[in-house]
């Protein structure tokens, strides 16, 4: 009895459990969407095609950025795109300007043709540096003479003939012609004429007549002389021989260096070629200038004596002046800059 109702009581069991197994539905997996594709050409501004150009697809589900190259007709594509995305595409090509597209979303199985824009010529950025020519000695000379036809004494008095740069430039025959003619025509040379003239007509000497007609006679004497010496020994001389009329100021060294150059630069200058040399201009415009002056001295005054009196004082009172210039004019002389 007990194992009848064993057996029946499995085989209702085995029948339910039949039955619920037939009720049991297994539902297929969910289709997976189709994957997008992107695909474009690349051209320039003349519609031509650019192959070889790197086209680089980027979006926010992409480990790294997707690269390929147009081909030979400018065509390039992009496959197996997750759809619901937004990609952008750039473009770049050798000698071109690159391009960024828009946002493009893929939709399932979406065959997407981007619309590239033509690819214009990169605008190169050159930066040219335009060095200036350096300055020729005759440029460098015309500017530093600039300078030295500003010098004056206590802002007034001529001090043309100095040179205050370390390495001055030698002038050229015009300079030379230009630089005499300054100070000869400088109205302070006249007044100064006047003064020296004055002194003469004091202490009688040369032999003129005193009143207004010696003071003149005085007046032309002391001008010619000190004109035909600066021509001669500044313009003409210098000129054809090749030597420089100015004086260098020294400015360093010990006391006795100085002096020893501003007793010597009467008879020792320097050539246009940089070298110290004899100053045979220096010299000979003071020899032709006290030459000279016997054409018009009178005639109680004419003679070796004048000839060698003049040249001697004149050969002093340089010497006197390029002490004075080395000691205590050039403090005292308004310079300008030079302009760099």
């Amino acid at each position: 009895m007990k194992w009848r109702v064993l057996v029946l009581a499995l085989w209702l069991c085995g029948s339910e459990i039949s039955k619920a197994q037939g009720q049991l539905t297994v539902l297929p997996d969910a289709p997976r969407p189709q994957p997008g594709i992107i695909v474009g050409t690349v051209v320039d501004v003349n519609d031509d095609t650019v192959p070889g150009a790197t086209v680089v697809l980027e979006g926010p589900v992409l480990k790294q950025p997707r690269m390929v190259e147009s081909n030979d007709n400018g065509f390039f594509k992009f496959n197996d795109l997750e759809p619901g995305t937004s990609y952008h595409v750039i473009v770049s090509a050798q000698g071109f300007a690159s391009w960024t597209s828009p946002d493009v979303n893929v939709k399932p199985a979406q065959y997407v043709i981007l619309k590239v824009d033509k690819l214009h010529i990169a605008q190169a950025l050159t930066s040219i540096t335009v060095a200036a020519p350096p300055a020729s000695p005759e440029e460098i000379a015309s500017e530093q003479l600039k300078v030295e036809e500003q010098q004056r004494i206590f802002g007034f008095i001529p001090n043309f003939y100095v040179s205050y740069e370390q390495s001055a430039a030698p002038l050229t025959a015009k300079m030379k012609f230009r630089l005499a003619a300054k100070v000869s025509f400088d109205p302070v040379t006249f007044f100064g004429v006047g003064i020296a003239a004055a002194a003469e007509q004091a202490g009688s000497h040369p032999n003129y007549p005193q009143g207004w007609e010696g003071f003149g006679e005085r007046y032309g004497a002391v001008y010619t002389n000190g004109f035909t010496d600066i021509m001669i020994g500044g313009a003409i001389l210098p000129s054809l021989l090749h030597q420089d009329p100015r004086y260098f100021y020294q400015g360093t060294g010990t006391n006795k260096s100085r002096v020893l150059h501003a007793v010597t630069t009467p008879f020792v200058t320097r050539g246009d070629n940089g070298q110290r040399q004899p100053n045979y201009s220096t010299i000979g415009g003071d020899l032709a200038s006290a030459a000279i002056s016997n054409a018009y001295y009178p005639a109680s005054n004419r003679g070796v004596g004048l000839f060698l009196g003049n040249f001697l004082i004149a050969t002093g009172q340089r010497a006197a002046a390029n002490l004075a210039q080395e000691f205590i004019l050039g403090r005292v002389t308004r310079k300008a800059k030079l302009k760099q």
